[in-house]
């Protein structure tokens, strides 16, 4: 029984890497995007609306606009079944792919940080402590992973730190990979000794994070230019396909940024420009992306 619950919990935890890693390699507008990090944003945004399920020619036609073939669609799907994020189902006669249990819930846990800024928490702290033996040490490789996936600083071996917003999160994710039992999770901490600043430079590398949004707002701003001097609505496909790589490149971006108070970051952090921008392209291309999908040839 145990062995079941350890063989669940890893493959969970598979799916739940590949969710995180997908777009690690994406260009800042999402335009080198693999197809599987494409599919999973199509899946995120629109399937999930019609119950997690579409068919297999539905899906390649709804990719069309972003240049995947039906070919690379096959691919992509069936490494994501083998990842544990999408389940080969049929309904009828038609050929057809669902997601997972475990890709539905980190889906959703993702969809407050990608569409809402991190909300205001002070700086207050929650603090992940944890101890793993030297023979279960793929578990304090998860660990990590795990946790700066959700944005949190590492302080020093065993102990990483993030804004209290977080705490919900972490508890979750833990949970959900089967690793709680080896943290201790503290919340609503604060730090007494030190300058705060000064740490939060140690604890997360700020600079590289900066350099990531200031591509992304380099590389989106002439698209968002663009779209505002034409009719979105007239070009229904053109705007899912930039609506879904934006938001392919985008995504990563805010499991990457722990969502520090403005008072711990530097002066004209670019992450600001970033999300505005974002919030630019969303106006502008989520109706008419979403009426491209509306007229999707049925069966889904």
């Amino acid at each position: 029984m145990t062995g079941g619950r350890e063989s669940a919990a890893e493959a969970d935890r598979a799916a739940a890497d590949d969710l995180a890693a997908d777009t690690a390699d994406v260009a800042d507008t999402g335009d080198g995007a693999p197809p599987r990090s494409l599919i999973v944003t199509v899946f995120g945004l629109y399937v999930r609306e019609f119950g997690g399920w579409v068919g297999v020619g539905t899906l390649i036609r709804l990719l069309e606009p972003l240049g995947v073939d039906a070919q690379a669609v096959r691919s992509a799907v069936s490494r994501l079944k083998r990842r544990g994020i999408l389940v080969a189902e049929k309904r009828g006669t038609t050929a057809g792919y669902a997601l997972s249990d475990v890709a539905r819930e980190i889906l959703a846990l993702g969809d407050r940080r990608i569409f809402s800024p991190p909300p205001e928490t002070g700086e207050e702290w929650v603090m992940v402590v944890f101890s793993v033996p030297e023979s279960e040490r793929k578990n304090r490789h998860a660990l990590r992973t795990r946790l700066s996936g959700m944005g949190f600083g590492n302080v020093t071996s065993g102990v990483w730190v993030a804004p209290a917003h977080l705490a919900e999160d972490a508890r979750v994710v833990l949970a959900r990979a089967g690793l709680d039992g080896y943290a201790d999770v503290f919340a609503g901490s604060r730090l007494i000794s030190g300058d705060v600043a000064d740490r939060v430079g140690q604890w997360w590398n700020l600079d590289e994070l900066a350099s990531s949004y200031e591509r992304f707002v380099v590389r989106v701003e002439p698209l968002v230019d663009r779209w505002r001097a034409a009719d979105p609505s007239a070009d229904p496909a053109g705007a899912f396909a930039d609506y879904v790589r934006v938001l392919t490149a985008w995504r990563r971006l805010p499991y990457r940024d722990p969502g520090l108070p403005a008072s711990l970051l530097p002066e004209s952090w670019p992450g600001v420009a970033a999300r505005d921008l974002f919030g630019a392209v969303r106006e502008l291309l989520e109706k008419p992306a979403h009426a491209y999908v509306d007229e999707a040839p049925t069966p889904r």
